[in-house]
């Protein structure tokens, strides 16, 4: 009763009558019933006001045919012209088409605009008019109106321009970022750009608003980390010291645990000193979180529901939760830990069909621990793959992993083609067959080896027979489908690839071992399942995380016994741990690759606002620069040798 009272005197206070306060209470609570009956909560649409504190009244994408006989401004950049009958102004929202008067007396007016460069910056005021009968233009949201100009200004004029600011016009990547400021006005780019702050702020609104977590910066310079990529090292004036870049904040968001924060996250600054790749590049945007008191189905249930919360109305609707998989199921059937479930083309264990075989390079695989014969079947791959790039899948298994491939083309007629076939009787063909599936027309891809390689070796070939298929036309993998997965039970630790005598860890020396494996830590500790997990959505891994090692004399144990390494770089940790550390756990989404998949772009550097070249230079500004030896002496720090750098194709 009082916060009816309290909702009738706010409603009076705004000019409104409540001549049934019972009635208006009980409609109260029926919305109010219905709001919690719903599966997302509630939430008012509100209208952005992309017009306030600025002087244009419209933006050139919103005038409609509502608006006509409007007088109006507009501001953006001259994008298009024709003769001197009309030109067209974009901005950031879409376009509209100007109409030049004819008239002697705005005779100047007509002057400027039509001799004025592309891309120069004006402002324009004029009358919403229909355009005449048959000469709209229904593919452009404006395309009903025109505006009759009256007044102009040309605020900025544009010198000649390197590249034209249009997505069809073809531009090497190294010419988009030596002028990125000039690309960033593309439509691609403003897309993307503005589709990922639209789903960082919903992620923060989501974890902040939703579920209490905090969102705290920890610190960019700090010191180096054991283990893990390399660091950017950075000089200060003290002499032999340096900072490091951190490549991700675990350190920080453990200690915060340890501080009773509870629930953190942090869109947090990334550096890894190794240069650039299509999905990675020297510094880097994660999604940080980590919680307090936490098992990894609660951090798995968080972020499906972050990325239900905040995806794309337009991408479509996304199911959860998603399919999870162990790391050995994705080994067996696909080869890699981060498998592309959008097509088929699954790795199938075909070993006890070749153990009676008198092949050598069969028997001698089959003689070893772990050998195997594994196959892969390329559906219709005869009809599209040549010999040519058969000899390619042979070379690239035997030079990368060590791994002989055997093809056989199933001919049309049912028979047989492969550099064995006298060695394969009709039984085994038919077993063979019926093991795979195979049909005519299809291609299938043997190996015999050790299982971990055959299967790494049929798992890249399996990618690349999908995408010489997709470049002859064939469809394989649905471009507009997401298909997230989480895989789980990775090994705690690996054999190091310089010496597979000494071990390091699959994913962060901080990630706690798997409870059933506790026991074979101290024994066999390359047999230790961890708890630590990735998701990966079509074929790449957008994200990982695990749940951390809270006692410090185990954290203490796996650095010094199992990982061989110096225990004093991370005293400040494990004496924080020693002071009633809660179980803890958390995850990093990697956000630029994560929005590139979304948008379907080739590359991270395409959501990103200024990134770096493949070299990790900055081709817009140089960097990085030399810095004089007389501004190195207060680094303490002399250039030995500086080899030069290849030029920047």
């Amino acid at each position: 009763m009082m916060a009816l009272c309290t909702s009738v005197k706010i409603l009076r206070s705004c000019g409104l009558t409540i001549r049934r306060p019972l009635v208006f209470r009980n409609v109260c609570l029926t919305l109010r019933k219905e709001i919690r009956s719903c599966a997302s909560p509630f939430k008012l649409q509100s209208i952005q006001d992309l017009n306030s504190f600025v002087p244009r009244s419209h933006t050139c994408g919103e005038l409609r045919s509502v608006h006509v006989g409007q007088e109006v401004t507009l501001c953006g950049w001259l994008q298009y012209k024709r003769h001197n009958l009309f030109v067209l102004v974009r901005d950031f929202h879409g376009l509209t088409q100007i109409i030049l008067p004819q008239n002697e007396n705005l005779s100047m007016l007509n002057k400027m605009l039509s001799e004025a460069p592309l891309e120069s910056v004006v402002v324009i005021k004029g009358t919403v008019l229909p355009r005449p009968t048959g000469q709209e233009n229904p593919g452009m949201p404006t395309g009903e109106i025109e505006v009759k100009a009256n007044q102009a200004h040309i605020l900025n004029l544009c010198k000649k321009l390197p590249f034209e600011i249009k997505d069809f016009v073809k531009k090497s990547e190294a010419l988009r970022m030596q002028y990125r400021y000039l690309d960033i006005r593309s439509t691609w780019m403003q897309q993307n750009l503005r589709l990922r702050s639209k789903m960082v702020m919903k992620m923060r609104q989501y974890l902040c608003n939703h579920h209490g977590f905090v969102d705290v910066e920890t610190p960019t310079l700090f010191k180096r980390t054991p283990g893990g990529a390399k660091e950017f090292v950075v000089p200060t004036q003290e002499p032999g010291k340096f900072y490091s870049l951190p490549q991700s904040p675990q350190q920080f968001k453990q200690l915060l645990m340890i501080g009773g924060l509870d629930r953190y996250f942090q869109i947090a600054r990334c550096y890894r000193d190794e240069g650039s790749k299509p999905d990675r590049q020297p510094e880097f945007t994660q999604v940080d979180i980590e919680m307090s008191f936490v098992d990894q189905a609660g951090i798995q249930g968080l972020v499906e529901g972050m990325l239900h919360f905040s995806w794309p109305e337009e991408k479509g609707s996304l199911a959860i939760p998603f399919p999870v998989m162990t790391y050995a199921e994705a080994m067996n059937s696909y080869g890699v830990d981060k498998p592309d479930t959008r097509f088929d083309m699954k790795i199938k264990d075909v070993t006890t069909y070749f153990t009676s075989m008198q092949l050598g390079f069969v028997q001698e695989a089959l003689s070893k621990p772990h050998g195997c014969v594994k196959a892969i079947r390329i559906p219709s791959g005869a009809k599209f793959i040549r010999r040519k790039e058969l000899d390619s899948m042979k070379k690239l298994a035997e030079e990368q992993f060590k791994q002989v491939v055997v093809p056989v083309i199933v001919r049309s007629d049912g028979t047989w083609k492969c550099p064995i076939d006298k060695y394969l009787s009709d039984e085994l063909k038919e077993s063979l067959t019926s093991a795979t599936e195979a049909k005519t027309e299809d291609i299938l891809i043997l190996a015999a080896g050790e299982h971990n390689r055959a299967c790494a070796a049929l798992g890249k070939l399996r990618l690349d027979a999908a995408a010489w298929l997709e470049e002859c036309g064939v469809p394989l993998r649905d471009s507009t489908a997401y298909n997230f997965l989480w895989v789980v039970d990775f090994p705690l630790f690996l054999p190091k690839e310089d010496n597979g005598l000494e071990l390091e860890s699959a994913h962060h020396p901080f990630t706690a071992p798997h409870p059933d494996d506790i026991a074979l830590l101290h024994t066999k500790p390359d047999k230790v399942r961890s708890q630590h997990y990735d998701l990966v959505l079509n074929g790449s891994e957008v994200g990982g995380g695990s749940i951390r090692i809270h006692n410090a004399d185990l954290q203490r144990w796996v650095l010094q016994e199992v990982l061989k390494e110096n225990v004093s770089l991370l005293s400040h940790l494990l004496e924080a741990l020693e002071y009633g550390a809660p179980p803890h756990g958390g995850i990093a989404l990697g956000l630029d690759r994560l929005i590139a998949i979304i948008v379907g772009a080739s590359s991270i550097r395409d959501v990103i606002a200024f990134p770096k070249s493949f070299r990790g230079h900055d081709l817009m500004s140089n960097a990085p620069d030399i810095v004089s030896a007389e501004e190195l002496q207060q680094y303490n720090i002399q250039v030995i040798h500086s080899p030069s750098s290849p030029r920047e194709e």
